[in-house]
């Protein structure tokens, strides 16, 4: 098992969990259990997936769940974008997490391919 609280990744992508839920407190109460929902769902699910898949005795196994996790990220940007264009939540910090998602992903972009080689 290795240490995932350890992995910059997984600290980026707990950041961003933690960012989501303070995005989506502004959000219209109407949001409650629809966009807000599905952001927090998909940005919990990153660094949740990453220690998950440290938990797995393959390389193959954990490669699955950072591929899961980067799915999440890409789903995460997607409902962000979503947000943008229904002008939900401050601005700067829309763009603020749309930045580390797009560093996040690269990072686990980066994580899958170590793995590969």
């Amino acid at each position: 098992m290795k240490n995932f609280k350890g992995l910059k990744v997984w600290q980026k992508g707990f950041d961003i969990a933690v960012a989501s839920f303070k995005l989506t407190e502004s959000f219209p109460t109407q949001e409650r259990f629809g966009l807000s929902s599905q952001i927090t769902r998909a940005a919990v699910s990153i660094p949740s997936n990453i220690a998950e898949g440290s938990s797995r005795s393959s390389e193959k196994d954990y490669k699955r769940f950072l591929e899961i996790a980067l799915g999440s990220g890409f789903e995460l940007e997607t409902h962000l974008l979503i947000a943008e264009k229904a002008c939900y939540g401050p601005k700067e910090v829309r763009d603020q997490m749309l930045k580390e998602v797009d560093e996040e992903q690269k990072m686990l972009i980066a994580f899958i391919k170590k793995l590969e080689n």
